[in-house]
Protein backbone atom coordinates (compact mmCIF):
# COMPACT_ATOMS: atom_id res chain seq x y z
CA UNK A 1 0.00 0.00 0.00
CA UNK A 2 0.97 3.60 -0.38
CA UNK A 3 2.13 4.68 3.08
CA UNK A 4 0.92 8.14 4.11
CA UNK A 5 2.79 9.90 6.86
CA UNK A 6 -0.05 9.77 9.35
CA UNK A 7 -3.24 7.82 9.83
CA UNK A 8 -6.66 9.33 9.25
CA UNK A 9 -9.12 9.93 12.05
CA UNK A 10 -10.44 6.68 13.48
CA UNK A 11 -13.40 5.74 11.26
CA UNK A 12 -13.56 2.91 12.32
CA UNK A 13 -10.68 0.39 12.62
CA UNK A 14 -10.03 -0.64 9.03
CA UNK A 15 -8.14 -3.43 7.33
CA UNK A 16 -4.85 -2.85 5.53
CA UNK A 17 -6.46 -3.17 2.11
CA UNK A 18 -9.31 -0.89 3.12
CA UNK A 19 -7.74 2.17 4.63
CA UNK A 20 -4.69 2.56 2.36
CA UNK A 21 -3.24 4.57 5.18
CA UNK A 22 -1.10 2.66 7.69
CA UNK A 23 2.67 2.04 7.84
CA UNK A 24 2.17 -1.48 9.12
CA UNK A 25 0.48 -2.54 5.89
CA UNK A 26 3.54 -1.80 3.77
CA UNK A 27 5.85 -3.42 6.29
CA UNK A 28 3.77 -6.61 6.36
CA UNK A 29 3.65 -6.77 2.56
CA UNK A 30 7.44 -6.38 2.32
CA UNK A 31 8.07 -9.13 4.86
CA UNK A 32 5.72 -11.45 2.98
CA UNK A 33 7.42 -10.66 -0.30
CA UNK A 34 10.86 -11.45 1.09
CA UNK A 35 9.68 -14.86 2.28
CA UNK A 36 7.78 -16.04 -0.77
CA UNK A 37 8.81 -13.75 -3.61
CA UNK A 38 7.08 -10.65 -5.01
CA UNK A 39 3.55 -10.04 -3.75
CA UNK A 40 0.84 -8.22 -5.71
CA UNK A 41 -2.30 -6.89 -4.01
CA UNK A 42 -5.40 -5.13 -5.31
CA UNK A 43 -7.73 -2.73 -3.48
CA UNK A 44 -10.13 0.08 -4.21
CA UNK A 45 -12.40 2.78 -2.89
CA UNK A 46 -15.30 4.86 -4.06
CA UNK A 47 -18.08 7.31 -3.28
CA UNK A 48 -21.60 7.38 -4.70
CA UNK A 49 -23.02 10.80 -3.92
CA UNK A 50 -25.69 13.31 -4.77
CA UNK A 51 -25.84 16.99 -3.84
CA UNK A 52 -28.53 19.68 -4.09
CA UNK A 53 -27.81 23.43 -3.99
CA UNK A 54 -30.36 26.21 -3.56
CA UNK A 55 -28.64 28.56 -6.01
CA UNK A 56 -29.61 28.76 -9.71
CA UNK A 57 -27.04 31.25 -11.00
CA UNK A 58 -23.93 29.15 -10.22
CA UNK A 59 -22.80 25.63 -9.32
CA UNK A 60 -21.62 24.37 -5.97
CA UNK A 61 -18.90 21.76 -6.33
CA UNK A 62 -16.24 20.02 -4.28
CA UNK A 63 -13.33 21.16 -6.46
CA UNK A 64 -12.70 24.01 -8.87
CA UNK A 65 -11.11 21.38 -11.14
CA UNK A 66 -14.56 19.94 -11.94
CA UNK A 67 -16.73 20.87 -14.92
CA UNK A 68 -20.07 21.23 -13.13
CA UNK A 69 -21.89 20.78 -9.86
CA UNK A 70 -25.20 21.26 -8.09
CA UNK A 71 -27.32 24.36 -8.69
CA UNK A 72 -27.18 25.91 -12.13
CA UNK A 73 -26.23 22.77 -14.08
CA UNK A 74 -28.31 20.22 -12.16
CA UNK A 75 -30.67 20.68 -9.23
CA UNK A 76 -29.45 17.30 -7.95
CA UNK A 77 -25.94 16.49 -9.11
CA UNK A 78 -24.02 13.20 -8.78
CA UNK A 79 -20.82 14.88 -9.99
CA UNK A 80 -19.93 16.79 -6.82
CA UNK A 81 -18.67 13.84 -4.77
CA UNK A 82 -18.86 10.62 -6.84
CA UNK A 83 -15.64 8.82 -7.71
CA UNK A 84 -14.06 5.39 -8.02
CA UNK A 85 -10.45 4.48 -7.32
CA UNK A 86 -8.45 1.30 -7.93
CA UNK A 87 -4.99 0.53 -6.61
CA UNK A 88 -2.30 -2.07 -7.29
CA UNK A 89 0.54 -2.60 -4.83
CA UNK A 90 3.65 -4.61 -5.63
CA UNK A 91 6.04 -5.63 -2.86
CA UNK A 92 9.20 -7.01 -4.43
CA UNK A 93 11.35 -7.50 -1.33
CA UNK A 94 12.08 -5.75 1.96
CA UNK A 95 13.49 -2.72 0.15
CA UNK A 96 11.65 -2.33 -3.17
CA UNK A 97 7.91 -1.79 -3.71
CA UNK A 98 5.62 0.02 -6.14
CA UNK A 99 2.10 1.43 -6.24
CA UNK A 100 -0.30 2.36 -9.04
CA UNK A 101 -3.58 4.13 -8.30
CA UNK A 102 -6.17 5.28 -10.86
CA UNK A 103 -9.14 7.50 -9.99
CA UNK A 104 -12.25 8.20 -12.03
CA UNK A 105 -14.23 11.34 -11.16
CA UNK A 106 -15.59 14.27 -13.09
CA UNK A 107 -12.79 16.28 -14.69
CA UNK A 108 -12.60 19.82 -16.01
CA UNK A 109 -13.86 18.62 -19.42
CA UNK A 110 -16.87 16.87 -17.89
CA UNK A 111 -15.57 13.37 -18.64
CA UNK A 112 -14.94 10.56 -16.17
CA UNK A 113 -11.86 9.22 -17.91
CA UNK A 114 -9.60 7.67 -15.23
CA UNK A 115 -6.41 9.50 -14.36
CA UNK A 116 -3.32 8.14 -12.68
CA UNK A 117 -3.27 9.57 -9.15
CA UNK A 118 -0.23 7.66 -7.88
CA UNK A 119 2.44 5.76 -9.79
CA UNK A 120 5.71 5.44 -7.94
CA UNK A 121 8.52 3.15 -6.88
CA UNK A 122 9.67 3.08 -3.27
CA UNK A 123 13.12 2.17 -1.99
CA UNK A 124 13.45 1.52 1.75
CA UNK A 125 17.03 2.65 2.33
CA UNK A 126 16.93 1.87 6.06
CA UNK A 127 14.06 0.97 8.41
CA UNK A 128 13.59 4.71 8.98
CA UNK A 129 14.54 6.28 5.63
CA UNK A 130 12.65 5.76 2.36
CA UNK A 131 12.82 7.27 -1.13
CA UNK A 132 10.06 7.38 -3.76
CA UNK A 133 10.22 8.15 -7.47
CA UNK A 134 7.28 8.86 -9.77
CA UNK A 135 3.82 10.35 -9.22
CA UNK A 136 3.42 11.01 -5.52
CA UNK A 137 0.74 12.54 -3.30
CA UNK A 138 1.58 16.14 -2.37
CA UNK A 139 2.03 16.03 1.43
CA UNK A 140 0.11 19.25 2.09
CA UNK A 141 -2.90 19.36 4.48
CA UNK A 142 -3.91 16.70 6.99
CA UNK A 143 -5.91 14.63 4.50
CA UNK A 144 -3.37 14.93 1.67
CA UNK A 145 -2.59 11.21 1.66
CA UNK A 146 -6.24 10.11 1.57
CA UNK A 147 -8.20 13.13 0.29
CA UNK A 148 -9.70 11.01 -2.51
CA UNK A 149 -10.80 8.25 -0.10
CA UNK A 150 -14.11 9.45 1.32
CA UNK A 151 -14.35 6.53 3.75
CA UNK A 152 -11.20 7.73 5.56
CA UNK A 153 -12.67 11.01 6.88
CA UNK A 154 -15.90 11.86 8.73
CA UNK A 155 -17.42 14.43 6.35
CA UNK A 156 -19.01 14.08 2.93
CA UNK A 157 -16.02 16.05 1.59
CA UNK A 158 -12.99 17.86 3.06
CA UNK A 159 -13.72 21.59 3.66
CA UNK A 160 -13.60 23.26 0.25
CA UNK A 161 -12.29 26.53 1.71
CA UNK A 162 -9.06 24.76 2.69
CA UNK A 163 -8.67 22.06 0.04
CA UNK A 164 -9.65 24.23 -2.94
CA UNK A 165 -6.79 26.56 -2.01
CA UNK A 166 -4.46 23.92 -3.49
CA UNK A 167 -6.59 21.69 -5.73
CA UNK A 168 -3.50 19.79 -6.87
CA UNK A 169 -3.21 16.42 -5.15
CA UNK A 170 0.00 14.98 -6.66
CA UNK A 171 3.21 15.79 -8.49
CA UNK A 172 5.72 13.92 -10.62
CA UNK A 173 9.11 13.76 -8.96
CA UNK A 174 10.85 12.41 -5.88
CA UNK A 175 10.47 12.50 -2.13
CA UNK A 176 12.34 11.30 0.93
CA UNK A 177 10.77 10.43 4.29
CA UNK A 178 12.64 9.96 7.56
CA UNK A 179 11.10 8.64 10.78
CA UNK A 180 12.59 9.61 14.11
CA UNK A 181 11.42 9.56 17.70
CA UNK A 182 12.01 11.74 20.73
CA UNK A 183 10.74 9.82 23.71
CA UNK A 184 7.03 9.17 23.13
CA UNK A 185 6.91 11.66 20.24
CA UNK A 186 6.87 9.97 16.83
CA UNK A 187 8.07 12.15 13.96
CA UNK A 188 8.15 11.88 10.20
CA UNK A 189 9.96 14.51 8.12
CA UNK A 190 9.38 14.50 4.37
CA UNK A 191 11.06 16.51 1.62
CA UNK A 192 9.74 16.53 -1.94
CA UNK A 193 10.48 17.94 -5.39
CA UNK A 194 8.55 17.64 -8.65
CA UNK A 195 6.25 19.17 -11.25
CA UNK A 196 2.77 18.68 -12.66
CA UNK A 197 0.50 19.72 -15.52
CA UNK A 198 -3.31 19.67 -15.41
CA UNK A 199 -5.92 20.47 -18.09
CA UNK A 200 -8.39 23.24 -17.31
CA UNK A 201 -11.38 24.64 -19.20
CA UNK A 202 -11.47 25.99 -22.77
CA UNK A 203 -8.26 24.18 -23.76
CA UNK A 204 -6.34 25.98 -21.04
CA UNK A 205 -3.87 24.25 -18.73
CA UNK A 206 -2.08 24.62 -15.42
CA UNK A 207 1.64 23.89 -15.17
CA UNK A 208 3.59 23.87 -11.92
CA UNK A 209 7.36 23.44 -12.07
CA UNK A 210 9.90 23.35 -9.31
CA UNK A 211 7.38 22.14 -6.74
CA UNK A 212 9.50 21.78 -3.62
CA UNK A 213 8.81 21.68 0.06
CA UNK A 214 8.93 20.10 3.48
CA UNK A 215 6.25 18.37 5.52
CA UNK A 216 6.57 17.30 9.13
CA UNK A 217 4.22 15.15 11.21
CA UNK A 218 4.40 14.62 14.96
CA UNK A 219 2.23 12.07 16.76
CA UNK A 220 1.73 11.58 20.49
CA UNK A 221 -0.79 9.01 21.64
CA UNK A 222 -4.15 10.22 20.23
CA UNK A 223 -2.79 13.52 18.90
CA UNK A 224 -1.37 14.05 15.40
CA UNK A 225 -0.03 17.35 14.07
CA UNK A 226 1.24 18.25 10.62
CA UNK A 227 2.94 21.33 9.19
CA UNK A 228 4.04 21.86 5.61
CA UNK A 229 5.65 24.44 3.36
CA UNK A 230 5.49 24.37 -0.45
CA UNK A 231 6.76 26.61 -3.22
CA UNK A 232 6.17 26.28 -6.96
CA UNK A 233 6.67 28.10 -10.24
CA UNK A 234 3.12 28.33 -11.60
CA UNK A 235 1.74 29.09 -15.08
CA UNK A 236 -1.96 29.21 -16.02
CA UNK A 237 -2.91 30.23 -19.57
CA UNK A 238 -6.62 30.58 -18.82
CA UNK A 239 -6.61 34.39 -19.17
CA UNK A 240 -3.76 34.83 -21.62
CA UNK A 241 -5.85 36.84 -24.14
CA UNK A 242 -6.88 39.28 -21.41
CA UNK A 243 -3.32 40.08 -20.43
CA UNK A 244 -2.10 40.15 -24.03
CA UNK A 245 -4.82 42.76 -24.61
CA UNK A 246 -3.60 44.86 -21.70
CA UNK A 247 -0.04 44.77 -23.03
CA UNK A 248 -1.23 46.52 -26.19
CA UNK A 249 -1.81 49.67 -24.11
CA UNK A 250 1.85 50.25 -23.36
CA UNK A 251 3.39 50.78 -19.92
CA UNK A 252 0.12 51.04 -17.88
CA UNK A 253 -1.29 47.89 -19.46
CA UNK A 254 1.99 46.01 -19.15
CA UNK A 255 2.12 46.90 -15.46
CA UNK A 256 -1.37 45.44 -14.94
CA UNK A 257 -0.46 42.30 -16.86
CA UNK A 258 2.73 41.82 -14.84
CA UNK A 259 0.79 42.35 -11.62
CA UNK A 260 -1.97 39.80 -12.21
CA UNK A 261 -0.88 37.33 -14.92
CA UNK A 262 0.21 33.83 -13.89
CA UNK A 263 3.19 33.18 -16.11
CA UNK A 264 6.05 31.48 -14.24
CA UNK A 265 4.76 33.08 -11.07
CA UNK A 266 6.20 32.02 -7.72
CA UNK A 267 3.58 30.64 -5.33
CA UNK A 268 4.01 29.72 -1.67
CA UNK A 269 1.69 27.61 0.47
CA UNK A 270 1.94 27.00 4.21
CA UNK A 271 -0.35 24.92 6.38
CA UNK A 272 -0.58 23.52 9.89
CA UNK A 273 -3.17 21.14 11.30
CA UNK A 274 -4.01 18.88 14.19
CA UNK A 275 -6.25 15.90 14.84
CA UNK A 276 -7.12 14.62 18.30
CA UNK A 277 -9.07 11.38 18.47
CA UNK A 278 -9.23 9.50 21.79
CA UNK A 279 -11.90 7.12 20.45
CA UNK A 280 -15.40 8.28 21.40
CA UNK A 281 -14.99 11.75 19.91
CA UNK A 282 -12.67 13.75 17.70
CA UNK A 283 -11.64 17.34 17.08
CA UNK A 284 -9.59 18.47 14.10
CA UNK A 285 -8.62 21.72 12.38
CA UNK A 286 -6.18 23.37 10.00
CA UNK A 287 -4.79 26.79 9.14
CA UNK A 288 -3.39 27.72 5.73
CA UNK A 289 -1.69 30.64 3.99
CA UNK A 290 -1.31 31.03 0.21
CA UNK A 291 0.78 33.76 -1.44
CA UNK A 292 0.75 34.08 -5.22
CA UNK A 293 1.14 37.77 -6.31
CA UNK A 294 -1.40 37.19 -9.11
CA UNK A 295 -5.13 37.03 -9.80
CA UNK A 296 -5.20 33.96 -7.56
CA UNK A 297 -4.72 36.33 -4.64
CA UNK A 298 -3.13 35.92 -1.23
CA UNK A 299 -5.44 34.09 1.14
CA UNK A 300 -5.84 32.76 4.66
CA UNK A 301 -7.83 29.56 5.11
CA UNK A 302 -8.98 27.69 8.19
CA UNK A 303 -11.49 25.17 9.49
CA UNK A 304 -12.40 23.43 12.73
CA UNK A 305 -14.51 20.30 13.12
CA UNK A 306 -15.68 18.07 15.97
CA UNK A 307 -17.86 15.01 16.33
CA UNK A 308 -19.01 12.40 18.83
CA UNK A 309 -19.52 8.68 18.21
CA UNK A 310 -22.70 6.98 19.38
CA UNK A 311 -21.86 3.45 18.36
CA UNK A 312 -21.96 3.39 14.55
CA UNK A 313 -23.44 6.91 14.31
CA UNK A 314 -21.16 9.97 14.31
CA UNK A 315 -22.78 13.42 14.16
CA UNK A 316 -20.36 16.30 13.54
CA UNK A 317 -20.17 20.07 13.17
CA UNK A 318 -17.67 22.15 11.20
CA UNK A 319 -16.89 25.75 10.40
CA UNK A 320 -14.58 26.80 7.56
CA UNK A 321 -13.50 30.13 6.09
CA UNK A 322 -11.25 31.62 3.46
CA UNK A 323 -10.32 35.30 3.48
CA UNK A 324 -8.00 37.15 1.08
CA UNK A 325 -5.11 39.42 1.96
CA UNK A 326 -5.25 41.02 -1.50
CA UNK A 327 -7.62 43.00 -3.70
CA UNK A 328 -10.72 41.31 -5.14
CA UNK A 329 -11.35 44.15 -7.62
CA UNK A 330 -9.24 46.70 -9.48
CA UNK A 331 -10.04 49.84 -11.54
CA UNK A 332 -7.77 48.58 -14.32
CA UNK A 333 -6.94 50.97 -17.15
CA UNK A 334 -8.45 54.44 -17.02
CA UNK A 335 -10.26 55.09 -20.33
CA UNK A 336 -10.17 58.84 -19.73
CA UNK A 337 -8.53 60.65 -22.64
CA UNK A 338 -8.49 57.59 -24.89
CA UNK A 339 -10.02 57.51 -28.37
CA UNK A 340 -13.55 56.00 -28.24
CA UNK A 341 -12.54 52.63 -29.66
CA UNK A 342 -9.58 52.23 -27.28
CA UNK A 343 -11.72 53.40 -24.35
CA UNK A 344 -14.30 50.74 -25.17
CA UNK A 345 -11.65 48.00 -25.38
CA UNK A 346 -10.11 49.15 -22.08
CA UNK A 347 -13.53 49.06 -20.40
CA UNK A 348 -14.16 45.53 -21.67
CA UNK A 349 -10.75 44.37 -20.47
CA UNK A 350 -11.37 45.92 -17.06
CA UNK A 351 -14.66 44.05 -16.82
CA UNK A 352 -12.98 40.73 -17.57
CA UNK A 353 -10.21 41.48 -15.07
CA UNK A 354 -12.71 42.08 -12.28
CA UNK A 355 -14.62 38.93 -13.15
CA UNK A 356 -11.30 37.13 -12.81
CA UNK A 357 -10.57 38.76 -9.46
CA UNK A 358 -14.02 37.75 -8.23
CA UNK A 359 -12.78 34.15 -8.31
CA UNK A 360 -10.58 34.97 -5.30
CA UNK A 361 -12.59 33.20 -2.65
CA UNK A 362 -14.10 35.12 0.26
CA UNK A 363 -16.38 32.61 1.91
CA UNK A 364 -17.48 30.91 5.10
CA UNK A 365 -19.34 27.63 5.57
CA UNK A 366 -21.17 26.14 8.52
CA UNK A 367 -21.60 22.37 8.25
CA UNK A 368 -23.72 19.86 10.17
CA UNK A 369 -23.78 16.20 9.27
CA UNK A 370 -23.72 12.60 10.39
CA UNK A 371 -21.89 9.44 9.41
CA UNK A 372 -23.45 6.01 9.83
CA UNK A 373 -21.13 3.01 9.51
CA UNK A 374 -23.54 0.48 8.01
CA UNK A 375 -21.00 -2.33 8.06
CA UNK A 376 -17.23 -2.74 7.86
CA UNK A 377 -15.91 -0.84 4.80
CA UNK A 378 -19.28 0.87 4.07
CA UNK A 379 -20.51 4.21 5.43
CA UNK A 380 -23.49 6.44 4.67
CA UNK A 381 -23.13 10.20 5.25
CA UNK A 382 -25.62 13.05 5.09
CA UNK A 383 -24.58 16.68 5.34
CA UNK A 384 -25.97 20.22 5.29
CA UNK A 385 -23.74 23.16 4.32
CA UNK A 386 -24.63 26.83 4.75
CA UNK A 387 -22.26 28.48 2.28
CA UNK A 388 -21.86 32.26 2.30
CA UNK A 389 -19.70 33.93 -0.41
CA UNK A 390 -18.99 37.54 0.56
CA UNK A 391 -17.55 40.87 -0.54
CA UNK A 392 -18.32 40.55 -4.24
CA UNK A 393 -16.65 37.14 -4.45
CA UNK A 394 -18.21 34.03 -5.94
CA UNK A 395 -16.38 31.97 -3.30
CA UNK A 396 -15.89 28.37 -4.38
CA UNK A 397 -18.81 28.45 -6.83
CA UNK A 398 -18.25 27.73 -10.53
CA UNK A 399 -20.20 28.28 -13.77
CA UNK A 400 -21.35 31.67 -12.53
CA UNK A 401 -24.02 33.46 -14.61
CA UNK A 402 -23.98 37.20 -15.28
CA UNK A 403 -26.92 37.70 -12.92
CA UNK A 404 -25.11 36.08 -9.98
CA UNK A 405 -25.23 38.21 -6.83
CA UNK A 406 -22.68 37.75 -4.07
CA UNK A 407 -23.50 37.91 -0.35
CA UNK A 408 -26.35 35.41 -0.73
CA UNK A 409 -26.51 32.25 1.32
CA UNK A 410 -26.31 28.96 -0.56
CA UNK A 411 -27.89 25.94 1.11
CA UNK A 412 -26.38 22.59 0.11
CA UNK A 413 -27.75 19.16 1.03
CA UNK A 414 -25.58 16.11 0.32
CA UNK A 415 -25.69 12.35 0.75
CA UNK A 416 -22.91 9.94 -0.08
CA UNK A 417 -22.20 6.23 0.26
CA UNK A 418 -18.47 5.64 0.82
CA UNK A 419 -16.87 2.22 0.48
CA UNK A 420 -13.51 0.52 0.38
CA UNK A 421 -12.60 -2.99 -0.72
Amino acid sequence: MQQPIHSPARFPRLSCAAVLAAFACGAAASEGASASGPELSFSGFGSLGVAHASIRSADFTSSIMKYSGAGRSKRWSPHVDSRLGLQLDLAIDKQWSAVLQAVSEQRSDGAYKPVIEWANIKYQVTPDLSLRFGRIALPVFLAADYRKIGYAYPWVRPPVEMYNAIPLSNSDGIDASYRWNVGALKNVTQGFFGSTRKPLWDNASLAAHGIAGLSHTTSYRNLSMRASLLKADLSIDLARELFDGYRQFGAPGIALAERFDIDHQRVYAMSAGMNYDPGNWFVTGELGRIKSWSYLGDTYTAYASAGYRFGDLTPYLSYAMVDPDSVTSDPGLSPRGMPPQQAYIATVLNGYLNRLLSTIAVQSTFTAGARWDLQPNLALKVQYDRVRPQAGSRGSLVNVRDDYASDQTVHVASAVLDFVF
